[in-house]
């Protein structure tokens, strides 16, 4: 049995994972290359033959996670994509959109350089198209959480809750062969416990090898004056409304969006700011959640509680979904104060970019970022304190005020990834840390050593693990 990491090694992107057992070959995973360094690895073939490959194993919607596979198709896999009943939806909505952004993306710039009397590289075509897509949705089987699914050969796997997003899921397969049994879990991305719409991920009782995320593997969640969420979303928009500015979040379309309007609903209820217009900028976002609210099964009690109770109708008289072009354009003509969720959550693309675009440059704008920023990407750039981003093009002073609250993300922290480590009823023969900056990831892999006395491996790209 062997590993082969063909992404998200000493990096956050890409999820994709070749795992040999039993005859079987099964790819975990088959995500995007969101950095803009790594970018050139979504042209490049996969190394890996398509045709070799008996079925992948989706942990979740997110494109860095399932991004590729229109790729993968058009490159020839025409095998089954496992993976729970609420991802197929969400897959379905964020690859459409994918490759819609692809699409136009490739246009504009193609527009651009033709423009400027010069050739881009690859951008200037869509990486996949609406075609591709719809060739690679019929291949999606969805199965519902800790439902055992046979994939032959004496191998089977399940798909437990890793409390991320909508029927995101920790993957543990078991591999009989040779009269012996061995188990491998994958954690997906894991989510917080106590988190305010996902279920705590699944504790895992036994496993010979951990391929574990480490996102946030070098410290642990905190917006740095033990404010809560509320408070601190509280504190951020009255500080702009004072500034007679605009509030700008660049918003996860899935669970971000959602935890987001659940929080606005509970500060307007509670009347601890002013009645704004908060527009969800996202088309994709608005149909997201519609598949949300379809799946309440997959959701905790509380939401369940919260979302049939009063204290979100405040929030949805001042929400307005904004689905057209024209209508998010019209956005950036309103003077007065609004908050404004619009995709993507790390500005790679999508209509923030827009918006950025026509405030950045404005001190009393606010641009808050309560979510993962990837090396490389733009909202990191703006993260970190650059003085100036290229956006369309086009360079643009940063004169906004920058924010952040850390304690929204969706992945869990150091903290709360050694309860999880702690679960498991004895060591595993490996640890294997990725989906994190190297920093972060080796970080992580001398705590544990030194904490749990586990061995960890932190691999690099393509680089092989023999279980």
């Amino acid at each position: 049995m062997k590993i082969n990491f063909l992404g998200a090694a000493r990096q956050v992107t890409g999820s994709c994972y070749l795992l040999d057992c039993c005859g079987k070959r099964l790819l975990v995973d088959c995500g995007i290359f969101q950095e803009r360094a790594l970018l050139e690895r979504n042209w490049k073939p996969k190394p890996v033959d398509p045709k070799s490959i008996d079925a992948v194993l989706l942990t979740h919607a997110h494109l860095d996670h399932s991004g590729l596979l229109p790729k993968f198709v058009r490159d020839g896999y025409k095998g089954p994509v496992y993976t729970t009943t609420p991802t197929v939806e969400l897959a379905e909505l964020l690859l459409r959109d994918s490759a819609r952004i692809q699409m136009e993306d490739a246009e504009f710039k193609a527009k651009r350089h033709r423009k400027e009397g010069r050739r881009g590289p690859h951008p200037e075509e869509p990486l996949y198209d609406l075609n591709d897509v719809e060739r690679t949705l019929p291949l999606l089987r969805g199965v519902a959480h800790r439902e055992p699914v046979d994939l032959g050969d004496g191998v089977q796997v399940r798909f437990l809750e890793a409390g991320h997003i909508l029927g995101a899921s920790i993957v543990e397969l078991v591999a009989r062969e040779n009269g012996g049994t061995r188990r491998v879990v994958f954690s997906g991305d894991l989510g917080q416990w106590q988190a305010p719409i996902m279920p705590d991920p699944a504790f895992v009782s036994e496993a010979d090898v951990i391929v574990c995320e480490s996102t946030y593997g070098d410290g642990d969640h905190s917006n740095g004056n033990g404010q809560s969420i509320d408070d601190a979303l509280t504190e951020v928009i009255q500080d702009t409304v004072r500034r007679g500015g605009k509030l700008l979040i660049p918003t996860f379309a899935l669970e971000r969006a959602q935890e987001l309007l659940v929080h606005l609903g509970e500060i307007l209820h509670a009347k601890r700011v002013p009645r704004l217009r908060v527009y969800l900028d996202s088309p994709l976002a608005v149909d997201a959640t519609m598949v949300y609210l379809k799946y309440p099964e997959f959701m905790d009690d509380e939401i369940r509680a919260t979302l049939e109770s009063k204290r979100l109708n405040d929030v949805r008289s001042l929400l307005q979904f904004v689905h057209s072009s024209d209508d998010s354009k019209a956005l950036n003509s309103k003077r007065e104060s609004c908050i404004i969720l619009a995709g993507s959550g790390m500005c790679t693309g999508g209509r923030i970019k827009h918006h950025l675009r026509h405030n950045i440059e404005r001190p009393e704008t606010t641009i808050l970022f309560v979510g993962y920023q990837a090396e490389g990407t733009l909202g990191r750039e703006i993260l970190e304190g650059a003085s100036e981003v290229r956006i369309h093009g086009q360079n643009y002073r940063v004169r906004a005020q920058v924010r952040q609250i850390q304690t929204l993300s969706a992945h869990a922290d150091r903290r709360q990834l050694l309860y999880w480590f702690e679960h498991f009823s004895r060591p595993p023969k490996r640890l294997v840390l990725t989906h994190g900056e190297e920093s972060k990831a080796l970080s992580l892999a001398a705590h544990v050593r030194e904490s749990l006395g586990w061995d960890v491996v932190v691999p690099r790209y393509l680089e092989t693990v023999e279980l």
